[in-house]
């Protein structure tokens, strides 16, 4: 039977970390009772990634486009790097800041709108920076990256993925290596053999053709040196060119590591700062609670007053009445005195 299906390896590298190992035991149990045990065996194999191998994982499945984008620039900054050229070096280390720059903040929206994601101020963004720059130099990083099966972070403190004993120097008027060029040996123009003299037909010609072939030997020894030394010349002048290379990289690498320790300071204030955010606004909260605890109870307090209002203008309307009353009778009694005297 087929393994377990991209889709269902996806989703289960989609569930955040603390709740993958029962999401793949659960898909474990449903292919044994679907009555598939190799399926089961490979869910099995599967391991809980880290939280932020998780957030890169998320951005590769998904943002795969985002994540094609990073790839194919990772291998544009590796060729350059392999072949020195440093104009093209230093545009693309642009480039790649401002890609990295722009999927890490992908990736902390990413995981504010998952329901389970810890808060933004506790996601590992440093260690998903490293891993995405980590993929710019390693190549099977990079793989891992977009597979978007990564089970922890990476980082890479070098400079370049180029091993110093394949550095070359490409010029514009570059046919082939150096090294492909075969290299005279000396007295190779002497290699002939001489035919052997006979010294009972020596002649005077002889003599004569015996002292070119030394003229022309020795001719051909100067010319060998002169050829060393033009070789050395020109390596040496290769080894300055790669010199002035090689401070450029050590300058640029310098220079990015010092932007690296400023964002981390930053990211690290920025922590502190939506830290304190959140504690403020857990402050506010209580403080609204109790506002509004004491603004009911101002309501209760208030339609009871204008019970009790009500109540007491009926009581006084009720008063008034009877004094009415009570004067219209007295004036009733003293119009029946008055009468009756």
């Amino acid at each position: 039977m087929p393994g377990p299906s991209t889709e269902l390896v996806q989703q289960l590298y989609r569930t955040p970390p603390d709740r993958f190992v029962a999401a793949r035991d659960a898909a474990v149990a449903d292919a044994r009772r679907a009555g598939d045990p190799s399926t089961a065996r490979q869910l099995a194999r599967l391991r809980r990634p880290t939280l932020a191998a998780w957030l890169v994982n998320l951005l590769a499945i998904r943002r795969p486009e985002l994540v094609a984008d990073l790839v194919e620039l990772a291998d544009e900054l590796r060729t350059a790097q392999r072949e020195l050229r440093g104009p093209r070096l230093r545009e693309l280390s642009a480039q790649r800041r401002a890609v990295v720059g722009a999927l890490v903040a992908e990736v902390r929206k990413l995981a504010a709108a998952e329901p389970d994601a810890p808060p933004a101020g506790r996601l590992p963004l440093a260690e998903v920076e490293a891993t995405l720059n980590a993929a710019f130099s390693d190549a099977e990083v990079a793989e891992q990256v977009q597979a978007g099966r990564l089970l922890r972070a990476a980082s890479y403190a070098g400079f370049g993925e180029v091993p110093r004993p394949q550095l070359r120097l490409v010029t514009a008027d570059d046919d082939e290596p150096e090294e492909e060029r075969p290299a005279r040996r000396p007295g190779a123009q002497r290699a002939r053999p001489e035919p052997a003299t006979r010294t009972d037909r020596a002649a005077p010609g002889t003599d004569r053709a015996a002292s070119r072939k030394d003229r022309a030997a020795e001719r051909a020894e100067q010319a060998e040196r002169a050829a060393q030394r033009a070789a050395r010349a020109e390596r040496a002048r290769q080894r300055r060119a790669l010199d002035r290379e090689l401070a450029l990289a050590r300058a640029d690498q310098k220079r990015v590591e010092a932007e690296l320790t400023e964002a981390t300071g930053q990211e690290r204030d920025g922590v502190a700062v939506l830290d304190g955010i959140e504690a403020e606004l857990a402050e506010l909260e209580r403080r609204r609670a109790v506002a509004e605890q004491d603004l009911s109870r101002a309501k209760l307090a208030r339609r009871a007053a204008e019970r009790a209002v009500t109540v007491a203008r009926r009581r006084a309307g009720e008063v008034e009445g009877a004094i009415e009353a009570l004067a219209a009778e007295e004036g009733d009694a003293d119009g029946g005195a008055g009468a009756a005297d």
